[in-house]
């Protein structure tokens, strides 16, 4: 994922809203959201290069989501593929603060992962290797750490939590739309990551469309009081809608 915005515990009927963007290279294979074959108790969209994933749940309600951290000096050479980290999560019953301590962060290029379930959540960063409990609230996660107030992760935040604050019932299509938004920010605001003004241009905007590199994808997860969860998955091919599919299930 490049954004992950989420509100957690403070919402009186959902437990957890997320409304999140993958970003990728046009050319790496992809499969839509469905669960798994070979796990059936995992629901993601699937990495076919290394088959690992972004985003995630369990139906036994573990979630997990994954970022990269975005520094072109970082090594990428003889590292594990960070999907595998949201894939392992998912299909392991070890608690998510015991995993998380248990990651080696020199097997990875910089990566965020919040990891849990609705009612306990983690995030860590093996920049800082640092390991913490989310806060009850609203929150935002790029391509930085948790909450960097990167121009998307301000925008994104301050959407859903107008919406959210207005709104007794998600509708996922509204949070589709604001998703999809794709204006640049001004140059004025952006960050210096090391990748170049223009592409720091074009990488600002929630939704991103470049002709090799863009948002493949947009997911939104609810999971209610009652521990239902609605997954929605939106499918973009080179910036064009493709295709949408939705799944609901009760935790077990």
């Amino acid at each position: 994922m490049c954004l992950i915005n989420f509100q957690y515990k403070d919402h009186p009927k959902y437990k957890l809203v997320i409304a999140a963007n993958r970003d990728e290279f046009y050319q790496r294979p992809t499969a839509p959201a469905q669960f798994w074959e070979d796990e059936p108790g995992i629901l993601a969209g699937r990495d076919l290069m290394q088959m690992g994933t972004w985003l995630g749940v369990a139906k036994n309600g573990r979630i997990a989501a994954l970022t990269n951290f975005r520094d072109p000096s970082l090594p990428e050479a003889n590292k594990i593929s960070r999907g595998a980290i949201v894939r392992d999560f998912l299909s392991t019953g070890v608690e998510a603060q015991q995993f998380l301590e248990s990651l080696s962060p020199e097997d990875y290029t910089g990566f965020n992962i919040i990891a849990g379930d609705a009612d306990h959540l983690y995030y860590y960063n093996n920049i800082e290797n640092r390991l913490a409990e989310v806060e009850p609230g609203l929150h935002g996660l790029s391509n930085h750490l948790l909450d960097t107030p990167w121009p998307k992760v301000i925008k994104g935040k301050n959407y859903l939590e107008r919406y959210l604050s207005e709104q007794e019932r998600v509708d996922p299509e509204d949070l589709f739309r604001f998703l999809a938004d794709s204006e640049q920010a001004p140059d004025s605001t952006l960050p210096q990551t090391g990748v170049g003004l223009e592409f720091e241009r074009m990488l600002s905007s929630m939704f991103i469309k470049t002709p090799e590199y863009g948002t493949r994808s947009a997911t939104i997860v609810l999971i209610d009081q009652d521990d239902h969860v609605t997954f929605a998955e939106r499918i973009y091919e080179k910036g064009e809608f493709k295709e949408q599919n939705v799944f609901e299930f009760d935790i077990e």
